[in-house]
């Protein structure tokens, strides 16, 4: 027991640290949380999608050495078109916000963005696209942490215990300051502001994906 703890928080504390950056996994919590739509759903998606892939990493890839080439290449390839889409479609969004409404609170009228409806199901295919369809999320969860517990020898398990509740406390934190934005900064000018970064954050992670093809 006294040599658990200490490999169950190693593993929390290096899960927490590789998915903290405001990846584009995070961006879209965020935008969801903005959104007020699907924000938990959403929030419990990513967070079951890094598990499976730190499983992946703990129990498999860490004993194989790895993602073969062709499957890295998939997985950057399918990467690329999946950020270079979704930053155009922020981009546009930045460029042209699609409805605008007036909001009334003690007597004062805002304009705030009036979000399209997402269904269940988009909104669990857009969290897994952003988990699975995102080589850094391999890299870090499966790869990263499936080497480093290789170190703990027969507690690796239990380093990827930590790791994985290292990611539920991650997400359910995010998806509390996702709630809590969403509640206060509902406006135009924040809508914009996020859009316009996820775009270059998106375009930003294909181009870099793109040069370590080369």
């Amino acid at each position: 027991m006294t040599l658990a703890f200490p490999t169950f928080t190693a593993g929390m504390v290096l899960s927490i640290s590789l998915i903290m950056a405001i990846g584009p996994q995070n961006a879209h919590v965020l935008r969801m949380g903005l959104q007020r739509q699907h924000l938990w759903l959403t929030v419990v998606v990513c967070a079951l999608a890094d598990i499976a892939l730190i499983s992946l990493g703990v129990l498999g890839l860490a004993q194989l050495g790895g993602l073969s080439d062709k499957l890295m290449g998939a997985l950057v390839g399918a990467g690329v078109l999946f950020l270079s889409v979704y930053g155009w479609q922020a981009f546009q969004r930045f460029l042209h916000p699609r409805a605008l409404a007036l909001d009334t609170q003690d007597g004062d009228q805002h304009a705030t963005l009036v979000a399209e409806p997402v269904s269940r199901r988009q909104a669990v295919l857009s969290a897994l696209a952003f988990s699975w369809l995102n080589p850094h999320a391999w890299l870090d969860t499966a790869v990263l942490i499936g080497t480093a517990s290789l170190a703990y020898g027969q507690g690796s398990t239990v380093f990827g215990l930590g790791a994985a509740a290292g990611s539920v406390v991650w997400f359910l934190a995010l998806g509390v300051a996702a709630f809590w934005l969403g509640r206060r900064l509902n406006s135009l000018h924040v809508w914009r502001a996020l859009d316009g970064m996820v775009a270059l954050m998106m375009w930003g992670t294909a181009l870099w994906l793109i040069s370590s093809l080369a």
